[in-house]
């Protein structure tokens, strides 16, 4: 079924969905209705309706317990609710997750925080229930399992406990905490009245941030851990090497108030890794970081996690590396990757592009040109909005026209499809979710990168790892 509705309707409800969200807007104050695809819109309305109706994930499909983000909308539990998409947007089809119905994703609900503010900004919600909603999430945060203020990569977002990624990882997770701990952030800098629910807001935020021990996850060494177990100790034994999405895990580590890493560690087990610096050209474009001879600097959410609160334009660290060249070039190299095409998957165009991490027909994969397996992730080109926003556009525009109700729905674009394989996700990922609504926004306003780097804390750390950038106030 395809739906093609008139522009008016985007702050309207079709009667259809009028009835039948009568139990959502109940229990989602606020509630926003889905729609469709609609004719000739212009840019700014077409990212609009990609934004907003990406955020439903994260305000509708969000655990009803705690507020958490959802590993992917397959986890839900709100029974009438899913009675209604089935209705009105025929068999979704939503398999079972990985981790099981009540996996709350850290990572990906500090993605949401973030597209949360987004949504009060472009008023598609209240900034009180908004609040309430953060409320809610940081107050059970703060009972929940936490080791050294350092959370898991999942949690079970009825009880509060970890959910173990495998055997050894079973507790703190510090790359999925810093990006909890940019959405909160951020969320601290926007919601700054003087009223009881904003100053309470800002004091849970400001409380988990000064507790998480990043200094600990150096295990008395020039390197930063990525895990550590309550049963386990260190025994993962795996130290974050860069070049990937982690970068914003050092830059928090080092602007903690009370337990920041030294810039020794950053030095031991980032920029002195081996995967660290690149240099070479590739589709005539040079990509100064990523060690990735045959991967072409592997998928693009290295370019788009932390660059959702850090803002790439004009930062360069003290090697000389320029951050926002490294994202532009890094997603033109994928895009002349996949217009080259060298495997000769059905569908790959200069409209069809975007290699990265993500549901497949073989379950979630990495995906790059060093792994490509005929697979598109609609997020992977979208999200890169500020970096290639003409040829980003291009493909937003081709994924919603072209493609329309194959991939569009309740929550925005599936995660992924292969005309190779004629296959078509029926899933939403919070951590691919959160950085279109992010990343669009950044494009649009730079609200996003306003928030966060204008916290002195932040400044202070990329001050401390040497990095120069417009917002730091020594460099202006």
């Amino acid at each position: 079924m395809k739906y093609i509705f008139p522009i008016f309707l985007l702050l309207s409800v079709a009667s259809h969905a009028q009835k039948k969200n009568i139990a959502a807007t109940k229990a989602f104050p606020d509630s926003i209705a889905p729609v469709g695809i609609i004719k000739n819109l212009s840019d700014a309305e077409l990212l609009d309706v990609v934004q907003r109706q990406t955020f439903r994930f994260f305000w509708h499909g969000a655990h009803p317990v705690s507020g958490l983000a959802l590993e992917r909308d397959n986890t839900v539990h709100a029974e009438y609710y899913w009675d209604y998409i089935n209705e009105a947007w025929d068999e979704p089809n939503f398999s079972k997750s990985t981790f099981g119905p009540d996996a709350g994703a850290i990572g990906g609900t500090g993605f949401g925080i973030m597209a949360t503010i987004v949504a009060v900004e472009r008023g598609w919600i209240g900034r009180d229930t908004a609040v309430g909603r953060l409320i809610k999430i940081a107050d059970f945060l703060t009972h929940a399992d936490c080791y050294h203020g350092i959370y898991p990569h999942f949690m079970n977002g009825r009880t509060g406990k970890a959910i173990p990624f495998d055997r050894l990882d079973d507790g703190a997770d510090l790359v999925e905490t810093s990006y909890l701990m940019m959405g909160f952030l951020c969320a601290r800098e926007y919601f700054n009245k003087d009223v009881p629910k904003e100053k309470y807001l800002r004091n849970r935020i400001t409380a988990m941030w000064g507790a998480a021990n990043w200094n600990w996850h150096t295990n008395n060494q020039n390197k930063l851990f990525w895990h550590w177990s309550p049963n386990n100790g260190f025994d993962m034994n795996f130290p974050i090497w860069g070049w990937n999405e982690c970068l914003i895990t050092y830059i928090l580590s080092a602007s903690s108030p009370y337990h920041a890493i030294s810039k020794e560690a950053y030095d031991g087990s980032w920029v002195g890794s081996a995967g660290f610096k690149n240099g070479k050209e590739y589709y005539g474009y040079t990509l100064p970081l990523g060690n990735y001879d045959k991967d072409k600097g592997g998928p693009l959410f290295f370019e788009q996690y932390t660059f959702q609160g850090i803002d790439p334009n004009g930062l360069i660290d003290s090697l000389g590396n320029d951050y926002f060249m490294q994202g532009k070039n890094h997603t033109l190299i994928n895009r002349a990757y996949c217009i080259e095409n060298p495997n000769r998957f059905k569908g790959y165009s200069e409209k069809c592009w975007g290699l990265t991490a993500g549901d497949s027909y073989k379950g979630y994969l990495a995906h790059s040109p060093e792994n490509d397996r005929g697979v598109i992730q609609p997020t992977a080109a979208i999200s890169s909005m500020p970096y290639t926003p003409k040829e980003s556009m291009e493909a937003l525009r081709y994924f919603y026209y072209q493609l329309g109700d194959k991939i569009w729905g309740p929550y925005g674009f599936a995660d992924g499809f292969s005309f190779e394989h004629n296959w078509y996700a029926k899933t939403h990922l919070a951590i691919d979710e959160g950085p279109i609504v992010t990343m669009i926004e950044n494009y649009r306003s730079g609200l996003l990168w306003k928030l966060f780097m204008s916290i002195p804390d932040v400044q202070n750390g990329l001050k401390k790892l040497g990095f120069k950038s417009p917002w730091i106030k020594e460099n202006k």
